[in-house]
Order: C-alpha cells, then structure tokens, then sequence
C-alpha cells in the first residue's frame, strides 16, 4: 500500500510541475513584454498610455488640420521599428499609402487594430508612437524573415498626411524630388514638370496623333527603372499615358530630348500595372520619372 501510494504521489507531484511549468510559461511571456516596454518606455522618457486591448501609444503631435473617422479616405505614414530603432518594415517616401481610414492596419501581416485606432486619436498631420508587446506582434516564434526574433516587442511611428486628395500629394511629392535632386523645372499647365535638354528638329511637326519611335528610361521617384528601350520603340503618341500624350507635342521634335515629371493620374492611376507573371510592376499612385528621346516621326 505504501508503494503504491508513493507511486501516485510521485504521479501527481509530476503533474503539478508540469501545470506550474506551463503557467510559468505564460506569466514569463507576458512580465517579458512589461519589462521590456517599460524599459522602452523610461529610456525615451515616454508616459505610458495604455490602451485596453494591451498596446501603448504616445501622441507626439496631435496635428491641427481635420478630424478623421474610420469612412474617411486618408494618406498616412508609416515606420515599424525594433526596440533599438532600426526599421524593418516602412512606408516608402514617394509612394504614400492611401485608404480609408478604417483599413490602416490591413498590413502584409495580421496586427490588432492600433494603427487604425491611434490615427483615429489624431487630426490631419499629427502623428504616434505605438509599442506592441510581443504577444501581440510576432510572440514568441518571431518573425525570421523581417528580422523579428523570440519576444521582441515592436514599435510603430504613424503619421496622417495634411492633404485632402491625391492632387495635393502629388503635387507636394514632384515637389520634394525636385529639391532633393536641385533639378530646374517648367510647370506644364497639366501639372507635368519638365526638363528640355535638346528640342530636336521639327517640333511644331509633332502631335498627338503622330507615330513615333522614341528611346526611354522609366523610374519611380526613388530612382529604381521599371522600364526602359535603348533601341527605341514606335507608337502612336496619343495611345500612351497622358503625362506624354498632352506635353511632347511641340515641345521637341526629332533628336530632342526631354526629362518628365508626372503626377500618377497622369500615369498609371488608381490601378497597378503587372508584368508577364502577374507581379506589380508599377504599384497604384505612382509618379513617374521619364527621360525621352525622339528617333523619328511619322505624321
């Protein structure tokens, strides 16, 4: 009798360590996340909000322009950051996200709703820090392809935009790359800015309905080319994009050269371009960056 009662004693002691065990487990998981916020959070001298479902977020600048709501179309930045403040994952400068406010947080990955609910505490050009606990990011298996690793929480910088459609951006963005690259424009009545570096022969010739054989370099306004023919290519000019449709004619003819800047509804638009397999090749609302060549014309 006494054997056996050791023998079940030794069970359930076996069973109560395993229990402890993965409630232990738990409690470390969860104090791991509050120690490391609060670390965070006293090394960048931050208050703390917390917010019910478990995230913290600073308001560093509410912003002065409008109120914005979940059916509101917005233009938003934003910066996903370790702990360290190296970025893993961030809004490309000249290419913003536009949505409706109440799909923010429908990133490549699943997160809770924090992005979406702390831009919804801000007015147009403000902008927040949010800190994710890991449970609530990538958890304990991390994140090997963005570099996440066991337990790390995460930082998100979010920003609204102060601009009321995609015009206004545009607008701003060519305006940006113009200074960054110190380049001299002429402002086109369309809103294309360009650079004439030879106009060529013949260009009261050109018009929209003329077939033309030009060489060309297509770039996004961070300078990577999605497009380009060094031989030349023949088309009809008003069959293209009217970023060059409504400002080539009569600005060069053949052997001019000219540099365009064009806004993205004069480009692609709304809707992303794709290449023989199906992959984006030029992603929506994109400006674009073109030098041209005219090799000959046909009228």
């Amino acid at each position: 009798m006494i054997k056996k009662l050791s023998l079940y004693t030794i069970a359930l002691l076996g069973c109560l360590v395993l229990f402890n065990s993965c409630k232990k487990e738990y409690e470390t998981i969860e104090t791991l996340d509050e120690r490391s916020i609060a670390d965070y959070l006293a090394k960048n001298n931050i208050t703390d909000a917390k917010d019910t479902l478990g995230y913290y977020y600073q308001i560093i600048n509410e912003g002065t322009g409008a109120d914005v709501n979940y059916p509101d179309s917005v233009y938003y930045t934003y910066d996903f950051k370790r702990a360290d403040g190296t970025s893993f994952l961030k809004s490309p400068d000249y290419q913003i996200p536009s949505t409706f406010l109440g799909y923010t947080d429908r990133f490549s990955f699943r997160m809770i709703p924090a992005v979406r609910l702390t831009l919804n505490k801000l007015k147009k050009g403000g902008n927040a820090r949010i800190i994710l606990p890991s449970r609530l990011a990538f958890g304990k298996n991390g994140q090997s392809q963005l570099g996440i690793g066991s337990n790390e929480i995460v930082i998100i910088e979010v920003g609204l935009l102060d601009y009321a459609n995609r015009v206004q951006l545009d607008n701003a963005l060519l305006e940006k790359f113009i200074a960054a690259n110190n380049l001299q424009t002429t402002l086109d009545p369309t809103r294309v800015r360009y650079i004439i570096s030879a106009e060529g022969t013949g260009k009261e010739t050109v018009k929209e309905t003329s077939k033309v054989k030009v060489k060309y370099t297509g770039r996004f306004l961070n300078g990577t080319v999605f497009d380009s023919s060094a031989d030349g290519v023949e088309f009809v000019l008003n069959e293209v994009i009217q970023g060059w449709t409504k400002v080539i004619p009569g600005k060069i003819g053949v052997g001019g050269k000219i540099r365009l800047l064009i806004p993205s509804d004069l480009g692609y638009g709304q809707f992303a371009q794709t290449d023989g397999n199906g992959n984006v090749s030029i992603p929506a609302n994109s400006c674009l960056d073109f030098d041209i060549e005219i090799v000959s014309v046909t009228n």
